[in-house]
């Protein structure tokens, strides 16, 4: 008998597709939810669906992407949950925004990294 290969199914993830977060929801729903009725919409609904999935993600144009979701972006990000109130925890985003503008907090790029790194089912190559 021989050994077949079992091969990982491969999924892109197209920067040039979204220069925000809410177009990184709209292109990871494409991707992993074609066939259902609710849309990714935040960063814990992201990490949700990836687990139990086996794949390797190629993030291309992720430079691109390494821009758009980068620090401004965060920042706004950030803003408009404190601005918001409840359900979110001010005092904690307020920190979060206090890191990033003293350069050591995280942008939605690298949150998004680290939550698809999380799954050691998945590798990821950034291109």
């Amino acid at each position: 008998m021989k050994n077949k290969i079992h091969h990982k199914k491969m999924t892109v993830i197209n920067g040039g597709h979204f220069s925000n977060l809410e177009g990184f929801y709209e292109e990871i729903s494409q991707l992993f939810m074609k066939d259902e009725d609710w849309k990714v919409g935040t960063l814990d609904g992201f990490d949700d669906i990836l687990y139990g999935v086996e794949t390797d993600i190629t993030w291309k144009d992720s430079q691109k992407s390494k821009e758009d979701l980068g620090f401004d972006l965060t920042k706004e990000f950030y803003e408009n949950k404190i601005k918001q109130g409840k359900p979110f925890n001010v005092q904690l985003i307020q920190q979060k925004l206090d890191e990033l503008i003293a350069g050591k907090g995280q942008t939605l790029f690298e949150i998004l990294i680290e939550i698809i790194e999380s799954h050691k089912n998945i590798t990821l190559i950034l291109d």
